[in-house]
């Protein structure tokens, strides 16, 4: 039975282990450009040990940026950039991937350690975001989205394309679409945020429809030997939960049928509700996914003992284990992870493994 250090395959690609660097926004970029912080950042976290790094939320469109500080690909000056990264991953021995998204109504904000807060409209660098319906998500609050029209819901959609055609041409072999934390897709999903009476609002399929669409027309592009992967949010903690997680799994069931190989199972944050945080939050519930989607399964949120996450792979609960802020305080957190479940053979960087083994004061 495979555990936390077995290597995981994915259409063709393997993992060195099961161990993923979650993307985490780092709100480090200029229009959307690599700055000097990302190079280092992303090999700082391969070179760790982890099988996978996914690169942080990239955004597909400008008004797609949750931050003005967002990493972006949403032209092909982008392109030389995000493929420095993915060089530099993939030379530290992990793969890459990126999570491609796009903010919706909660765009055009400030870096949360300013106060997240919407950017003032006097600021030159605010916008105004786009949404299903002008629903913000903070009640009567003036950061109010403009309702998208048919043809900025396709123009959306193509953006996604085009994004993933340069994450391709970048090197990344494993794309996560950014389907959840209340961004463009799960506020299409959310009753709480689709207010919409066409095609793309009302009933759960009409309200699946972005998601269902933007899958097929990325799985086009995106070559069929690589994983193509969604983070949903499938749980609102609104109150109805039970309802959250069987339309979500409907979701991700037609997801499937266009060609979603993986989900990365995660919170809706469509409202402002409190989550009842604990480790290894979601665990359970992507267990559940797995079993009833058929989908293979990976999830974070306060995944922090090594022991736990290799009883998750060994309990066949997920496949993959997404690790976040531990990985922050500590790159080789796999290492430590490693000796603490006494696995032997982790490879280290030569110079690492050198002076470790080899160096005495003697």
């Amino acid at each position: 039975m495979p555990g936390l250090f077995d290597s995981f395959t994915l259409k063709a690609i393997t993992l060195r282990n099961r161990i993923a660097a979650s993307p985490m926004c780092q709100y480090q970029a200029e229009d959307g450009l690599i700055t000097d912080w990302h190079i280092p950042h992303y090999t700082a976290l391969a070179r760790g040990g982890v099988g996978l790094v996914v690169v942080e939320a990239t955004a597909v469109s400008p008004e797609g940026r949750i931050t003005p500080g967002d990493l972006g690909l949403w032209s092909d000056a982008h392109t030389e950039g995000v493929a420095a990264i993915a060089k530099a991953i993939a030379d530290a021995g992990a793969v890459a991937g990126i999570q491609l998204g796009h903010a919706g109504r909660k765009a055009g904000c400030m870096p949360p350690w300013e106060g997240g807060a919407p950017l003032a409209s006097v600021d030159p660098q605010a916008w105004q975001p786009v949404a299903p319906s002008a629903v913000p998500l903070i009640a009567a609050h003036p950061h109010v989205p403009r309702a998208m029209s048919l043809e900025d819901i396709h123009r959306a959609q193509q953006d996604f394309v085009d994004a993933a055609r340069r994450a391709l041409a970048a090197g990344f072999q494993w794309i996560e679409l950014h389907f959840a934390h209340g961004f463009l897709a799960q506020s299409f999903l959310s009753p709480h945020s689709n207010l919409r009476n066409d095609a793309y609002g009302g009933s759960l399929e009409n309200r699946a429809r972005f998601l269902i669409e933007t899958v097929a027309a990325v799985r086009r592009v995106w070559p069929v030997h690589l994983p193509l992967t969604a983070r949903l949010g499938v749980m609102e903690f609104d109150g109805h939960d039970d309802v959250n997680l069987a339309e979500s799994i409907q979701v991700l069931q037609w997801l499937k049928a266009e060609g979603l190989d993986l989900v990365d199972v995660g919170i809706g944050f469509s409202t402002l509700v409190p989550v009842p945080w604990a480790p290894n939050l979601m665990i359970d519930t992507a267990a559940q996914v797995a079993r009833d989607t058929g989908l293979n399964v990976t999830t974070s949120w306060l995944i922090t003992d090594a022991k736990d996450a290799d009883r998750a792979v060994r309990d066949k609960k997920v496949d993959v284990v997404m690790v976040a802020r531990r990985l922050l305080d500590n790159p080789h957190w796999p290492r430590q992870a490693a000796r603490e479940l006494g696995v032997v053979g982790q490879v280290l960087p030569t110079p690492y493994a050198y002076w470790l083994q080899n160096w005495s004061p003697a």
